[in-house]
This record gives structure tokens, C-alpha cells and sequence, in this order.
């Protein structure tokens, strides 16, 4: 099957290891030149790095996406180095868990910026390309957690409104042929779960209440990006994706 992406150029943010980097090196496969992207300049070079001697089109840069200045400076980055910007996937992001009781405002603000203030920044940021071209997919990376989570109401909210942002956005953004669709993953076995003190009580209690009895692979949530960025999901959109093995509760 022909997903037509082959020679264009995708951002993803937060892509220097987890369900990111695993996106990176699904589009790379499609013949997507990538942009490798995170707060941990290292980190995002070692990913490109890898990218590029398996002979992928892979380039690197640092950004904090809470900031416009360097979000601009990063698009400016892509457009030099591959020509522009066709595909946009919005996926830096963590949790900071505490109940609300316990919680500090810098907790609150550090996971709402990263998650919602980082998505407006770099959609803004590449909306006039894409516009430009009549052409560009968005792709955001909530996460089942936008249903509610005790411990995470700062990441819950910011995933949910992740969701609501990108349903305004695709109403604004369907008539220059830009879709914009959201995944919301579940329980994924990142290095990042792993290495949470409690990981094998979390594992256990995640795979007893998803239908396919596994924790997710970060490939998993990569394949939905490959086929939500690609022209297969050519008329999707506002949609959001749940890659949960089943599980909603």
C-alpha cells in the first residue's frame, strides 16, 4: 500500500527516546526526512545520529517548546535543512505526579505548559507552511489519561485539552487541506514507565485491566502516527485515535 509520504518532512517534538523517537524512526522507514527534536539537545543528536547511519534523512535541534523564540528558531531549522514542514507531530510531554492536595503550582504549570502551551507554539509556528502548500497533517499526543487519573489532574487536563484543541483546530484548518488528529495511548513500556519505583505493581495493574492482556510497545503508537500522517487518513480529522489495547477505564 502506497501511504505517500515518502520525501516529505515531519517535526516531532520530545522525539529524543520514547514513543518520539520510535516516531522518528517509523516515518524515517516511509522515507519521511525527520526533525528530530527535544529539550535534551543529546539526546535528540544520538537518535538523528542513528537515523542517519541506517542512510535515513534525519537532522537534530534542541528546543524548549514552551518558547516561541526557539519553536521559531526550530522551524526555521527544518526549513533549511529539508525545504518545509509537512507534518507536524505534537508529542513532548511528561507527567509530574501528586495529588491535588499535594500538588505545587510549578508542577501544574511545567506539565500544562509542556503539553498545551508547546502544541499552540509549534502549530502556530508551522501553520503558514502548511497553509501555504494546501497540504500538512497534525498529529497531537494525548493519552488515555484525558478520562482522569487519581494523582495526575495537571496531566489529565492538559491531555484532555489536547483533545479540544485539536478539534477547534481542525474546524479552522480543513478548508487548506490540513488535517489535525489527536492518539491518546495507554499504558506504554517506556524506559521513562520503567523507571518509576513501583513499575512491576504498575505494570500488572495496567495489563489486568486491558482487554489484550500486554502493556503497549512505543511502535504501537508510532504505527497510528505513520497512518494518520499519511494518505490513507486523507480525510480524517478532529479525530482522536485510542491506542489502549481496549482499555478505557
Amino acid at each position: 500500500m502506497k501511504l505517500g509520504l515518502e520525501g516529505k518532512t515531519a517535526i516531532i517534538t520530545g522525539s529524543g527516546g520514547g514513543i518520539g523517537a520510535e516516531t522518528a524512526w517509523a516515518l524515517a522507514e516511509e522515507g519521511v526526512q525527520v526533525v528530530v527534536t527535544d529539550i535534551r539537545g543529546k539526546a535528540a543528536e544520538d537518535i538523528a545520529s542513528h537515523l542517519q547511519e541506517k542512510g535515513f534523512k534525519a537532522t537534530a535541534f534542541t528546543t524548549d517548546v514552551t518558547d516561541s523564540g526557539q519553536v521559531a528558531a526550530l522551524v526555521a531549522h527544518a526549513i533549511e535543512a529539508f525545504g518545509g514542514v509537512d507534518i507536524l507531530v505534537n508529542n513532548a510531554g511528561f507527567p509530574r505526579d501528586r495529588y491535588l492536595t499535594k500538588m505545587s503550582e510549578e508542577d501544574w504549570d511545567t506539565v500544562v505548559d509542556v503539553i498545551l502551551k508547546g502544541a499552540f507554539h509549534c502549530s502556530k509556528a508551522v501553520l503558514p507552511l502548511m497553509m501555504a502548500q494546501a497540504y500538512g497533517r497534525i498529529i497531537n499526543i494525548s493519552s488515555r489519561a484525558h478520562l482522569g487519573n487519581p494523582g495526575q489532574a495537571n496531566y489529565s487536563a492538559a491531555k484532555a485539552g489536547i483533545l479540544g484543541f485539536t478539534r477547534a483546530l481542525s474546524l479552522e484548518q480543513g478548508r487548506y487541506n490540513i488535517t489535525v488528529n489527536a492518539i491518546a495511548p495507554g499504558a506504554v513500556d517506556t524506559e521513562g514507565l520503567k523507571a518509576i519505583p513501583n513499575y512491576e505493581k504498575v505494570k500488572a495493574a495496567a495489563i489486568a485491566k486491558t482487554p489484550l492482556p500486554r502493556l503497549g510497545e512505543a511502535r504501537d503508537i508510532a504505527n497510528g502516527v505513520v497512518f494518520l500522517a499519511s494518505e490513507c487518513a486523507g480525510y480524517i480529522t478532529g479525530e482522536t485515535l485510542h491506542i489502549t489495547g481496549g482499555r478505557y477505564a
